[in-house]
C-alpha cells in the first residue's frame, strides 16, 4: 500500500478526517524514519522494527493517535517514547513554528537515531532520559502523548498537563492495551476509550519491570 492509497482508505472509512493531520502525513516521509532494509515496506500498514526491541507503529495507529490529540498551532507537547522520531515529526508540523515538541527516549542509540532523523525540524527537542515520570522542566504542556504502553495513568503525569489539556496513552499489560484519551478541563477529568492496540512496553521507573 502506498502513501496516497492509505489516505484514500482512511478517508473512505472515516478513520482520519482532519485535513491538517492528513497534510502532515503527506509532508513527513515515513521512509526517513525506518531502517533502510525496510524501505520498500514504508507505507505498508504495519509496525516495523527500528532496533533495540522497539518499533515504529503502523501508519493507521499513528494517525489515529495524532488526530485524537487535537493539536493546535502554538501547542507545547510532551511525547514519551521518541523511537525513530516519526510521531514527533508529525506533531512538529501541526504545532507550527510557534509550537514546541519535547520528546523523551530512554535508549541512547534510539535518541541519537531520532536526532539525526529530526535535524531539519527546528521546534523539536529530543531528550535522552527516563521519561516515565514525564519531563517537569517545561511543564505544563498542552498535550501529552505516550507512544509506548504504560501500566496505568500516573497522577504525576496529569499534573504536568495544562487545564484544558489532552493526555493520550495505551494503558494495559505488556501484551494488550486500551488507548485512553484523557481530557482535563475546568479541573475535571474525562476518560475515553479509543480501542485496543499493542505497543512496545514502557521501561523506566514508572514503566513495566
Amino acid at each position: 500500500m502506498q502513501k496516497y492509497s492509505l489516505i484514500k482508505y482512511w478517508q473512505s472509512n472515516n478513520i482520519i478526517t482532519d485535513q491538517e493531520v492528513l497534510t502532515a502525513f503527506k509532508k513527513v516521509e515515513r521512509e526517513n524514519f525506518i531502517l533502510k532494509r525496510y524501505i520498500k515496506q514504508a507505507y505498508e500498514d504495519i509496525p516495523l522494527p527500528i532496533g533495540f526491541n522497539a518499533t515504529i507503529s503502523q501508519p493507521t495507529t499513528v494517525m489515529i493517535m495524532t488526530q485524537s490529540l487535537e493539536v493546535k498551532k502554538g501547542n507545547k507537547i510532551l511525547e514519551i517514547g521518541t523511537g525513530s522520531g516519526y510521531q514527533a515529526a508529525l506533531l512538529s508540523i501541526l504545532t507550527g513554528e510557534k509550537g514546541k515538541v519535547y520528546t523523551t527516549e530512554l535508549i541512547k542509540e534510539l535518541a541519537d537515531f531520532a536526532k539525526q532523523n529530526l535535524k531539519e525540524y527546528k521546534n523539536i527537542e529530543v531528550i535522552n532520559i527516563d521519561g516515565s515520570a514525564g519531563y517537569k522542566k517545561h511543564a505544563p504542556y498542552d498535550k501529552i502523548i505516550f507512544t509506548v504502553a504504560v501500566p496505568k495513568i500516573e497522577n504525576l503525569i496529569l499534573e504536568q498537563l495544562k487545564d484544558p489539556g489532552i493526555y493520550l496513552a495505551p494503558i494495559g499489560d505488556e501484551y494488550s492495551q486500551e488507548l485512553i484519551k484523557v481530557t482535563k478541563k475546568d479541573f475535571q477529568i474525562k476518560k475515553e476509550s479509543l480501542g485496543y492496540f499493542q505497543f512496545v512496553p514502557l521501561k523506566g521507573k514508572y514503566g513495566f519491570k
